[in-house]
């Protein structure tokens, strides 16, 4: 990948609202080398989407951490579990790891109940999945590189005894 690129995945990480002519600015180049390397990076799936990161106050509903542990399939290992996974509404994202679990999964739903569907309709039911960890989302301190901000009202009151 050249540094232009690189340069220009930074800059839209950071804000991906920066215009062309903005980064172009920043970085000492042409707006339209800037576009170029923009529109190649979206066709070579670098860049996978643009999205509003939006504080949790606003979200609603409920989101948990799911790990999962399988029995890898043979010839197709984690990667048919992954495929029968992502294709669920409500899981966003879907990750291999190593450790005591195999699948990392996050989910969203409106509420516990559409959560506890989720694994007792979708997941449990996929065949060769040994155990799955729930961990629901409490509050989010960070999220992308980014603090969430706690309104003052939202904060504790400090009580001495």
């Amino acid at each position: 990948m050249t540094e232009l690129k690189q340069k220009v995945l930074k800059l839209l990480q950071e804000d991906a609202r920066y215009t062309y002519a903005q980064m172009a600015s920043a970085l000492g180049e042409s707006a339209e080398a800037v576009e170029k390397a923009v529109k190649e990076l979206e066709k070579d799936g670098v860049i996978l989407k643009y999205a509003a990161l939006v504080g949790s106050a606003v979200n609603g509903g409920v989101q948990a951490i799911i790990e999962v542990k399988v029995a890898p399939q043979k010839l197709k290992g984690f990667d048919s579990y992954a495929e029968d996974l992502y294709s669920f509404s409500e899981v966003k994202d879907l990750m291999l790891v190593s450790g005591g679990f195999d699948l990392f999964i996050t989910v969203e739903s409106a509420d516990l109940a559409g959560v506890a569907r989720f694994i007792s309709e979708k997941l449990s039911v996929i065949d060769g999945i040994v155990g799955v960890a729930t961990h629901f989302i409490l509050k989010k301190y960070k999220v992308d590189g980014a603090v969430v901000s706690v309104p003052e009202e939202g904060k504790r009151q400090i009580i001495q005894a």
